[in-house]
């Protein structure tokens, strides 16, 4: 039989022959073990080792089983506790249950169940830390990075809003950093441990927005061959985050205005109301007040939502936050592509620093992406890559006239590609030389194409 991890286990119980049984059999086993003959020790001794699990017995002296476990609860609140008891007395199982035990033994114990109810539990902590890594690297994936003022007073902001169940409308650039604004107010929030729930209103074709939001019957229209729960629903005691709001419809407006003051509606087809309870986040890189002047945008909508407005600033306007969040980027697309973390030089950083970046936090996000897939060495620097739009190189740099040409020709070219979306002919063209020739450049220059 295959030895098990070296996971800890506290055995704790006044009776020797059952410390010594059990620590043999699980010493065995390959588990690292401790005992304890009573309830104070044993609290003592778990704050020492910190064991995986805990087996408890009931019936001791002193300090009983219970009161143990509850103790344990109290400092340890991830205390995984299995109690053991001599006397059948359902009772104090659900007594020790509902303090939060794992789950409970009789004696006389067969080993078997000792042995399978200690790896269950083994298992079941593994999943929970799992879990708890999986959500903190999640959480760190939608964090605000940033120190300037603005930056400071909007996170400020955000935790106030986020304890209220106040309706928030965040304004701001696209690429600001939006959808994290709206992700953070969920994760402070009361409903934090319920659904958060986007939907991206410019990216649903206008005639399956309300069976998106609302859901739909079976055969209410033709493709609708299943039932479907809409985004509504499916973000009930959540949060709902409705993204480029501005570019929904007239008519959906209307609808989304009336869940929000009833918090029921009706799926597409149907005739049952449903009832909601949803917390409503809505965003724009618009100027909804402009959007009602030209009768795009509902005006009692926008009074509903702009209970809360954030602005998000953009980047352009932060800028002393631009070696923070490469830091930032580099670091974690290190750890996504298991590389040693790289560094930009002065002069790719004074680039980063000069650009206006009207693609905000996700255009720099994109660069320093490419900047670590493309770039071999440890230190990133312009003239080993090819160069953002801004980016200026210094060509002085370079040792000969040869080197310095061939970089100047290959940035040249790059940037007349980007500007003409990547069309060979018509930067061919501009560039005034032939299709292949310019073809042949591209392969010799070692440019990368989409």
């Amino acid at each position: 039989m295959a030895k098990a991890s070296k996971a800890s286990v506290l055995i704790v119980d006044d009776e020797e022959s059952i410390l010594e049984s059990l620590s043999g059999i699980l010493e065995d086993e390959g588990y690292r073990v401790t005992t304890a003959s009573s309830g104070e020790a044993a609290v003592l001794k778990y704050s020492e080792i910190l064991p995986d699990v805990v087996l408890l017995d009931v019936w001791m002296p002193g300090m009983d089983g219970v009161e143990t476990l509850k103790q344990l609860r109290t400092k340890h609140a991830d205390a995984c506790v299995i109690m053991i008891s001599g006397h059948s007395n359902i009772d104090t199982a659900v007594q020790a249950l509902k303090h939060g035990a794992y789950d409970f033994l009789e004696k006389p114990l067969s080993l078997d169940k000792v042995l399978n109810l200690v790896k269950r539990a083994l298992e079941m902590l593994k999943l929970e830390r799992e879990y708890i890594a999986l959500k903190s690297s999640i959480d760190q994936q939608w964090e605000i990075v940033g120190k300037n003022p603005r930056i400071i007073e909007l996170k400020d902001t955000i935790m106030k809003a986020a304890v209220s169940q106040g309706r928030v409308i965040i304004l701001g650039e696209s690429g600001s950093g939006k959808e994290l604004v709206a992700r953070a107010l969920h994760n402070q929030s009361d409903r934090n441990e319920k659904s958060f729930v986007e939907v991206n209103c410019a990216a649903i074709p206008q005639e399956l927005i309300e069976s998106e939001l609302f859901g739909h019957e079976k055969g209410s229209f033709t493709g609708a061959f299943e039932a479907k729960k809409g985004k509504f629903e499916l973000a009930d005691e959540g949060t709902l985050f409705l993204d480029e709001i501005g570019d929904m419809s007239l008519t959906t407006q209307a609808k989304v205005l009336r869940v929000i003051e009833t918090q029921e509606f009706q799926k597409v087809g149907g005739s049952k109301k449903i009832k909601v309870n949803v917390r409503l986040i809505a965003a724009t890189n618009k100027d909804l007040e402009e959007e009602i002047q030209k009768a795009n945008f509902r005006e009692d909508l926008y009074f509903r939502l702009n209970v809360i407005p954030l602005l998000v600033p953009p980047l352009r306007e932060r800028k002393d936050d631009v070696p923070i969040l490469v830091n930032y980027f580099l670091s974690n697309f290190a750890e996504q592509y298991g590389q040693k973390q790289k560094k930009v030089s002065k002069t790719t950083l004074d680039a980063l620093m000069s650009y206006d970046w009207p693609g905000n936090v996700r255009e720099l996000k994109n660069i320093i992406e490419r900047f670590v897939i493309m770039n071999p060495s440890e230190v990133i620097d312009t003239k080993e890559i090819q160069p953002f739009k801004g980016a200026k190189s210094d060509y002085t740099t370079y040792k000969t006239l040869r080197e310095a040409r061939e970089h100047f020709e290959k940035d040249f070219i790059l940037r007349k590609l980007q500007e003409n979306s990547w069309n060979i002919s018509k930067t061919a063209e501009e560039l005034e030389i032939e299709r292949s020739n310019l073809h042949r450049k591209i392969k010799s220059l070692g440019i990368e194409t989409p």
